[in-house]
């Protein structure tokens, strides 16, 4: 049976950082959209862009096209966009994959998710910034993003990235923007060799599984950018978890 993929990409990247996934999910017949979140577009203004304003953004994207039976795969910070937007699109989505991704809760925001450490460094970048954006420096991504590429991969896709929106990492999650699971089915997907959060009290697990009742969690392949150096294993780890439903 056809599904309907909606893949939401991560901090600093935009819809092209699925298009090796989406390639294999359309081939195998499926369905795929793969929007890009406001600020993060090449002709983009990231000044003053919201938290707030990427839910509405996806919330509108399913509405326009009017997408039913959705399975919804949130990478990373897109986690925060998901949990935004599943409960106003409940009855147009047939399940929630949080892939390496955040699992909001009320009150918290991304750089209170990653840690004191990573949040005082992404809130120093930001307010030095002359545009209220996030750059990512590429130590951080080579190494704890996408260590099991070369280094001249890793260099290619870094200058792809895009400055993330300030606003979109230090705004916090409001109550209904914490999903429990409760709403629709969910189910988390770690990548196995993922590293960009350490082990302990910030990493992935188990915190963010338990927040969605605590739902098994299923790994696939890869670093925490496995969408581009394992997308054949990511891809098929997607379509098992589609098909579970």
């Amino acid at each position: 049976m056809s599904e309907t993929f909606l893949l939401v990409h991560g901090a600093w990247h935009g819809g092209w950082a699925w298009q090796p996934v989406a390639a294999r999910l359309r081939a195998a017949g499926h369905r795929v959209l793969a929007p890009t979140s406001p600020g993060l577009g090449v002709n983009d203004d990231p000044r003053d862009v919201t938290l707030d304003d990427c839910v509405d953004a996806l919330v509108g994207f399913v509405e326009r096209l009017d997408l039913s039976n959705v399975t919804l795969v949130a990478h990373s910070w897109g986690g925060y966009l998901a949990g935004g937007a599943e409960k106003r699109l409940a009855g147009r989505l047939k399940q929630v994959i949080f892939f390496s991704a955040f699992v909001p809760r009320a009150g918290e925001s991304l750089l209170d998710a990653v840690g004191p450490d990573h949040g005082a460094l992404f809130e120093e970048l930001g307010r030095a910034s002359e545009d209220d954006t996030v750059t990512l420096p590429f130590e951080i991504f080579a190494s704890g993003f996408m260590q099991d590429a070369d280094e001249a991969t890793a260099r290619a896709i870094y200058e792809l990235l895009r400055p993330q929106p300030y606003r979109t990492v230090a705004d916090v999650a409001t109550a209904d923007a914490a999903p429990t699971g409760a709403d629709v089915p969910s189910a988390y997907l770690l990548a196995a060799d993922d590293c960009s959060l350490p082990p302990g009290e910030y990493g992935w697990l188990p915190r963010f599984p338990e927040r969605l009742g605590g739902v098994p969690v299923v790994r696939t392949p890869g670093s925490h950018e496995a969408l581009f150096t394992r997308p054949e294993e990511l891809s098929r780890t997607l379509l098992g978890l589609a098909g579970s439903v």
